[in-house]
């Protein structure tokens, strides 16, 4: 099989979609639905299988795939390994669909033959519907919450404790567990909670599901809001313990969780003898779904005897003791009416499907995602095909496959200009992109997401407004918006004195939300909320930013070392090389530097919320941790200290850590730091490495 064959050339578009959703869906912006995301890890593998990809070289087994800048990662002692799963594309020997009965039951022989149980003992099983959340490890110490980790690629995550103690996600403090327990689960979004949410934001700001928001969420490197919006966990297994006594059954342990505090779904499993009984109970769950106040996206089996768990053991990917069975998504069958494309804020030209009107999952459906034109080929999707289309949470419905090519079907070629300038796209990869920044499909992007929630907050200020804006007001750039009147505006449609004098009171608010907001607004290529903050805190102002935005791109050694300097990470925290050079060089245009001037000039606070960052030699540039009880200073506050002086604050140490700074009972991380030959020093030091503060 040569490099070009049509199976290999599959394989490499399949492993950049896939790298393109992961990154996606880690900076908490998923653009496509689990179902969709697992039919192209599938076909992947089975790709993967048939041209012999060894499982070290697959896209799938590289490290690090949930890592979210800015966040500390940690290690987990038990690795968080994904179950198998019961699949309706599963097939036997000869090439025949394997029905979920005989494939459950094969499973639960291949666990009797591992134990090497007789016919005559019983295996009992507990089936527990699965929560459509992510995954999260809870480390208590005590009965209280020290630290809560994603599950990340399985062996390490991100560190996310404060965002689930400010969300009050788990509980903080357990009742009545003295030792040490390692706790896992599920954090989710109730169904009721997130619609509320998702009420207070803009129709285009809104988010897809559930999951993904709860993803989005917990990936807030400010925590603050985060306890109103009603995020909660679902806790099913505990990972390792400590000076506790734990029940010898999984059925037994929902309740010891439960009677110590934790959230647990104990009401809704079952307890069976056997395979069929396990089946049976799934799929008449599955008709309850409807009902419930949260989603879950099938039912997990688990041997309930603990006992077992550690002789049965697991593979690289998936334990032995437990397997998943997926409700499959509601799907109907449509037509393609057109297929056209969509022009995004940042020239990204997304295939979208017009079909004939479909009730799917509570809603009348007229338009389906398609992702990209490489997706579009690879389905075979054209004009007037009947197609199924599938609605798994997501707000837009995907199309699965074709079912039926009719005769005068017409099939789609990506587009060689921007349907909304005429520019000529230019082809990145797998995608299709408008290179024009003057593009109005992108201006008018921008232009809402820069008046969003997240962004400046402009309140009224939604997509059909700022659509007449553009058309009628001659509105290009988002300065140009501070300088409406509620006389312009009272005259649009759909508007009057009351809603313009509103819109005209949330600009003048919105001029004082400060500069990570006004960084963000602005759509600029890879800079996230998290990362325009850190450039916020780090810079205190436009100018500074500006200014060194202008020596980076220049090549001005001494601004590259900021970011990249010769040893340990930089000093802006979570700012990687690659990503440092886009956003600099972005913010060096001279088109941003006539918004930068225009907000100035009309009022905007470009100066970051937090006080300015004053660079102390010595400290700048250098990684710091915190570890023990200092004599005079709270370790929060000695943390802020180093950043405002332009240190990074990391809470792990490793060979990258320039300083540990310890106090009474300081640990693990002095001992680490003695191992690896960190310097040690003590709170009287650091302050007057930082000038006597």
């Amino acid at each position: 099989m040569t490099d070009s064959s049509p199976m290999q050339r599959e394989l490499d578009e399949l492993s950049t979609q896939i790298k393109h959703y992961e990154a996606l869906y880690r900076a908490g912006n998923p653009e496509i639905s689990d179902g969709a995301f697992d039919e192209l890890t599938d076909r992947y593998a089975e790709l993967a299988d048939a041209l012999g990809i060894t499982t070290t070289e697959r896209v799938d087994a590289k490290p690090g795939a949930d890592h979210t800048d800015g966040f500390v990662q940690v290690v987990h002692a038990v690795p968080m390994l994904s179950l198998e799963k019961l699949t309706p594309n599963r097939k036997d020997a000869q090439g025949a669909a394997m029905p979920l009965a005989e494939q459950l039951a094969q499973w639960v022989e291949r666990r009797r033959e591992d134990l090497e149980l007789s016919a005559s003992v019983e295996l009992p099983l507990v089936v527990e519907p699965k929560i459509d959340g992510i995954g999260v490890s809870l480390h208590y110490e005590g009965g209280k919450l020290l630290r809560a980790v994603t599950r990340g690629d399985g062996k390490k995550g991100d560190d996310i404790t404060k965002q689930v103690l400010r969300a009050k996600a788990a509980p903080a403090a357990l009742k009545g567990v003295s030792g040490k327990l390692e706790i896992r689960g599920e954090l989710y979004w109730p169904r009721p909670a997130f619609d509320r949410y998702n009420a207070t934001l803009d129709e285009d700001d809104q988010i897809a599901n559930p999951r993904n928001g709860c993803a989005g969420m917990m990936k807030r490197k400010d925590p603050a809001g985060l306890e109103d919006v009603g995020i909660t966990s679902f806790l099913y297994t505990i990972a390792g313990s400590e000076g506790v006594s734990l029940p010898d059954r999984q059925s037994d342990l929902l309740g010891f969780l439960s009677e110590a505090g934790a959230h647990v779904y104990l009401g809704e499993i079952t307890v069976v003898s056997d395979a069929t009984g396990a089946l049976t109970y799934c799929e008449s769950y599955g008709e309850r779904r409807a009902e419930l106040e949260f989603d879950i996206d099938g039912m997990v089996i688990k041997i309930d005897e603990l006992k077992y768990y550690t002789q049965l053991g697991s593979t690289g990917h998936h334990p032995h003791w437990g397997i998943a069975f997926k409700f499959p998504p509601e799907r109907k069958i449509t037509k393609i009416l057109e297929i056209v494309p969509s022009v995004g804020k940042s020239g990204l030209l997304t295939p979208l499907a017009w079909v004939e009107p479909v009730q799917l999952a509570g809603t009348t459906v007229v338009k389906a995602s398609l992702h990209n034109y490489v997706e579009v080929a690879r389905k075979d999707l054209r004009v007037g095909d009947d197609v199924e289309i599938e609605k798994a949470g997501d707000i837009i419905p995907q199309v699965i496959k074709s079912v039926r090519h009719a005769e005068n079907s017409v099939k789609v070629e990506p587009p060689t200009h921007c349907p909304a300038c005429e520019s000529k796209v230019i082809v990145e990869e797998i995608f299709v992109r408008c290179p024009n920044p003057s593009c109005p499909a992108q201006r008018l992007g921008r232009l809402t997401h820069f008046a969003a929630r997240h962004a400046m907050e402009i309140e009224g200020l939604g997509e059909s407004l700022v659509l007449q804006l553009v058309e009628k007001r001659g509105v290009r750039a988002p300065h140009e918006l501070f300088s409406l009147t509620k006389e312009s505006l009272a005259s649009l449609d759909r508007m009057g004195d009351k809603s313009a004098a509103n819109v005209v009171r949330a600009l003048e608010k919105a001029k004082g939300r400060g500069l990570a907001r006004v960084l963000f607004g602005l759509s600029i290529p890879l800079l996230g909320e998290g990362t325009s903050e850190d450039l916020a805190r780090y810079f205190g102002s436009a100018d500074a930013l500006l200014d060194f935005a202008r020596r980076y791109a220049a090549g001005d050694e001494t601004a590259i070392l900021v970011v990249a300097p010769e040893k340990g990470s930089g000093a802006i925290e979570g700012l990687a090389r690659k990503s440092a050079d886009v956003i600099f060089g972005a913010l060096a245009t001279d088109a941003l530097g006539v918004i930068f001037e225009g907000l100035a000039k009309a009022g905007v606070s470009l100066e970051a919320a937090s006080a300015k960052m004053s660079l102390v030699d010595g400290v700048a540039g250098k990684s710091f941790v915190l570890t023990g009880t200092l004599p005079t200073l709270k370790r929060d506050a000695a943390g802020d200290m180093i950043k405002a002086a332009g240190g990074k604050v990391s809470g792990s140490v490793s060979k990258k850590t320039d300083y540990v700074v310890a106090g009474d009972d300081a640990g693990s991380k002095l001992e680490k730091a003695k191992e690896l030959g960190v310097a040690v020093i003590d709170e009287a030091t650091l302050l007057a490495m930082l000038g006597g503060s």
